[in-house]
């Protein structure tokens, strides 16, 4: 018996026993189908992450601040945290725990100083008052700009000018309706009123003008707020600081710093680690997107566990299929052996039985698995994700679903060995005996 043959013989023998087959194939379906949704879900995921990292287009960025005590700004349980005058708030709002140590011109011209750095930007934290479109309600936001390389993905119209003297801003596409305005289309063009009060307790009014409506996004510049141009932040920065001492306006929570875009992963991290030297701690948005990659890899892996359970469980189906199969079919392994058929072909015989098994469990659930999540994914994409655009909740790569075969195609094999070996070591004059 060649080896077409003995797959023929094992394809057909497979259900000799259709009940109880179907019912083991249906065991291995459940994990199967539950490794499938739970890998989507983690392929999908992430695969926005990585796609949102790119369209920022700032892969060559990295917000620095002064190093410091984690515990900073905080009582513990020795006492309260001791003043500093060098502290600055990093919000804008001066919440509790939300100060951090102050970047300074000095600051700045060391930071440009590090092998590495091929620019320094300081960021301005700026805090409106409110926001408000004609005589309409107000509301409150923030405010955020950009830096060389960092785009924002758009609804409609442009990004805010960098070199243009007059002031422009994007909205959040989730603010368009409550503005007052019909879509993204029609926003662009309109003028926006900030508030905002300086350090006398003035407050002053600066119109802008919208020239854009950013769509919503897990790494929204501006923290889901306001995107302004150089123009608008210079304006704000200077109208907020009104009252203050020149020295003290030039204090910053963070900077940005631009590297090479060529820079690999090892020259990334041995510029973190000169930065870390001088006192300061450097972050790229890959860092920052990275934390939520691992929380979702983290719960994947743990979804990933009740479906190998579920396979496991289903193993032992296999091994009860597989023992009764051999015990039905004593009288026909003697006959196999006393033709010349050797232990090692009927060891095969039945294992390959049990691969058959996996492979058709493992493939129904990997095709249902792949339908469904692609059906939910459309479906919450259109509702409860509509504010996400590009993402797939659930998404399917090849070299994953072939993988999730394989893997309870190995498990099956695994579980068929026991009752394989029983029958290539059958005594073939017992075995005729057999009743």
């Amino acid at each position: 018996m060649n080896a077409l043959d003995l797959i023929g013989t094992a394809a057909s023998n497979t259900f000799r026993s259709k009940t109880r087959t179907v019912l083991t194939i249906l065991a291995i379906f459940v994990g199967a189908f539950t490794l499938t949704i739970t890998n989507g879900l983690g392929t999908g995921i992430n695969r926005y992450i990585d796609d949102t990292v790119t369209s920022i287009g700032a892969e060559d960025v990295m917000t620095v601040s002064v190093s410091q005590d984690a515990n900073a700004g905080f009582a513990d349980s020795s006492g309260p945290a001791e003043y500093d005058p060098d502290a600055i708030a990093s919000d804008g709002f001066n919440r509790p725990g939300s100060t951090v140590v102050a970047l300074t011109p000095d600051d700045l011209e060391t930071l440009a100083s590090i092998d590495g750095v091929l620019d320094v930007e300081a960021t301005k934290s700026i805090s409106p008052d409110w926001i408000q479109s004609g005589d309409g309600p107000q509301y409150l936001t923030s405010v955020g700009g950009l830096v060389d390389g960092q785009t924002v993905q758009l609804a409609a119209g442009t990004a805010p000018s960098a070199d243009s003297d007059a002031f422009e801003l994007n909205v959040p596409i989730s603010y368009v309706e409550s503005l007052g305005f019909a879509d993204a289309d029609a926003a662009v063009g309109q003028t926006l009123t900030i508030a905002i009060t300086d350090a006398e307790r003035t407050q002053h009014l600066v119109d802008a003008t919208i020239v854009g409506v950013a769509e919503e996004s897990i790494a929204a510049t501006g923290a889901g707020g306001l995107v302004v141009n150089d123009a608008l932040t210079d304006e704000l920065y200077s109208t907020q600081n009104i009252g203050i001492a020149l020295d003290e306006q030039e204090r910053y929570a963070q900077a940005s710093i631009r590297f090479d875009a060529a820079a690999t992963d090892a020259d990334v991290t041995a510029l973190k680690e000169r930065l870390t030297d001088a006192g300061y701690t450097g972050t790229t948005v890959a860092d920052q997107l990275g934390t939520f990659k691992t929380i979702i890899d983290a719960i994947v892996l743990v979804l990933n566990a009740f479906a190998i359970i579920a396979l496991l469980a289903a193993s032992f189906g296999i091994v009860n299929t597989l023992f009764m199969s051999v015990q039905e079919r004593t009288r026909e392994i003697g006959l196999m052996k006393a033709m010349g058929m050797g232990g090692g072909k009927i060891f095969g015989l039945f294992s390959l039985e049990a691969v058959i098994i996996g492979f058709l469990g493992s493939a129904i659930g990997v095709g249902i698995g792949m339908l469904v999540g692609t059906g939910i994914s459309s479906v919450l994409a259109g509702a409860l994700l509509a504010d996400l655009p590009g993402l797939t909740l659930i998404a399917f790569d090849p070299l994953s679903v072939t993988v999730i075969i394989l893997v309870v195609m190995a498990i099956a094999f695994l579980a068929g060995t026991l009752p394989a070996a029983r029958a290539a070591k059958a005594d073939p004059v017992e075995s005729l005996r057999y009743e």
